[in-house]
């Protein structure tokens, strides 16, 4: 967590009026705003007025704090979740809930010397950018997932309006004050779009917590008992590789020796497809929800190693941020993904053991779990 809290793209003399718009804040699940307060509570010790705007699934509230030389206020908007029945009720749910975070913060945003924003909720820029004129301090867009790039990803033909959409989306980011990336990948991409290498600064995320040697595990489910356990924690959306893990787990239990067990602490669409595809291949795993963030540490402590996925087509685009947290569990990590994402740069930096199997390779994902056990075993 140390880089993030100690790089900051203000300074604390002449820009003290800090806002930051992010999405879910803690106690509801979502990395951006788990970072996003961890980053608020930080400039505002180091003497910044900070404003941090995010959403609750509970109620509106406001919330005023000193910390050490500065202050913080914390504005929440109540929220229903993100729907997922269709393109069109996401967009919609996205541009009402980006407008009614800008109107909350906007008197703050006015006053501001600073405006920090992330890719979560996406397009915050197509309103933020565009009012550049109203702001009086630097507008600088920490790129989480890139927006409208994951969603043509995802798609099997690209799409003519989303097309239209990422070629104003870039004019925009042409026209922001500065960019934080989470990795080199994003940088790549980003330099891609006609902005300045010079204009963007990599900061990584960081662990969220912080681990000690009397850290108490999260007990091990019942049915996973005396295997090796391998653990999926956060989202699991659509970004992440579904297809080799599931082909090589069910290879692993059916010609293999089965010895490796899924532990699914997960929520997304991809958690979803992931286990009812298990589920009908009658290989043994265990679901359950996300932890809360002060259970991270033990949740990510308890199992023989972790999991990583990422789909090619994502890479530069979105940086699982669980990856932090993983190595500094010093468990082993099990990346199915690309060599160009940070992800195996971060992973091979690691003191635990580290495999990766490129997308699409199934039998090697087997292979990797064979190594996995027999390196748990002889531990």
């Amino acid at each position: 967590m140390s880089a993030l809290l100690e790089e900051s793209p203000f300074d604390p003399v002449r820009e003290r009026r800090i806002v930051i718009v992010a999405d879910w804040l803690p106690p509801d699940f979502g990395a951006v705003g788990q970072y996003m307060q961890l980053r608020a509570r930080a400039l505002a010790a180091k003497g910044h007025e900070v404003t941090l705007v995010g959403l609750s699934s509970v109620a509106d509230s406001t919330r005023h704090e000193a910390l050490g030389t500065g202050s913080l206020t914390e504005i929440r908007l109540a929220a229903r979740p993100v729907p997922r029945g269709s393109f069109l009720s996401r967009s919609l749910w996205t541009l009402a809930t980006d407008l009614r975070l800008v109107r909350a913060g906007f008197r703050a945003m006015r006053a501001a010397d600073g405006i920090l924003f992330t890719g979560s909720p996406p397009f915050m820029i197509h309103l933020l950018a565009p009012l550049r004129f109203l702001w009086r301090g630097r507008l600088v867009y920490r790129i989480t997932d890139f927006h409208p790039e994951c969603a043509i990803a995802a798609l099997t033909r690209p799409s003519p309006m989303l097309s239209a959409l990422l070629a104003l989306t870039n004019f925009w980011r042409r026209r922001v004050d500065g960019f934080e990336v989470l990795g080199f990948d994003q940088k790549r991409r980003l330099a891609e779009t006609g902005v300045s290498p010079e204009r963007i600064a990599l900061v990584r995320d960081g662990s969220p917590v912080a681990f000690a040697e009397d850290d108490r595990p999260e007990p091990i489910p019942a049915e996973l008992a005396a295997a090796c356990v391998l653990l999926y924690s956060g989202n699991y959306g659509v970004a992440h590789e579904i297809d080799t893990v599931a082909d090589g787990y069910v290879r692993h239990h059916r010609a293999g020796t089965g010895r490796v067990k899924l532990w699914l602490s997960a929520t997304g669409g991809g958690a979803e497809e992931l286990a009812r595809r298990l589920a009908e291949q009658g290989v043994p795993f265990h679901r359950s929800a996300p932890v809360p963030i002060e259970r991270l540490a033990g949740l990510l402590k308890a199992p023989s190693a972790h999991l990583v996925s990422l789909k090619d087509a994502f890479v530069g685009y979105v940086m699982p941020s669980k990856i932090y947290a993983c190595v500094a569990s010093g468990r082993p990590i099990l990346f199915v993904g690309s060599a160009d994402s940070d992800v195996d740069l971060l992973a091979r930096e690691g003191d635990a053991a580290y495999w990766r199997v490129p997308c699409g390779d199934s039998e090697g994902f087997a292979r990797a779990l064979e190594a996995l056990a027999d390196g748990t075993a002889s531990s």
